[in-house]
């Protein structure tokens, strides 16, 4: 018999480019439980001790809030999107 392992999306995120890709996913997707669960990805890629750091914000709390079923505030959100060197930006759509 197989067993199964849990796919981890923070294994695969190892350049700029990849993680503001993924993000822009999530958000297209527009799902707020997939956009916390994104940023929570970007976050374990990037190392939650050095964010917690940037943000001012404790690990205990980013993992709370960047969980699946976690709802961050707009300012942890953007908190978090600056630390990882990421904007946020609005366009009209195509």
């Amino acid at each position: 018999m197989k067993t199964a392992t849990k796919w981890d999306a923070s294994v695969h995120l190892e350049t700029e480019e990849g993680m503001a890709a993924y993000l822009n996913a999530a958000l297209e997707d527009g799902d707020t439980s997939v956009i916390a669960a994104a940023l929570g990805d970007i976050a374990r890629a990037r190392g939650m001790t050095q964010l917690s750091k940037e943000t001012g914000i404790t690990r205990d709390g980013l993992y709370k809030a960047l969980s699946p079923t976690g709802n961050p505030s707009f300012d942890t959100v953007q908190k978090v999107i600056k630390a990882f060197g990421l904007k946020l930006d609005v366009a009209t759509p195509a």
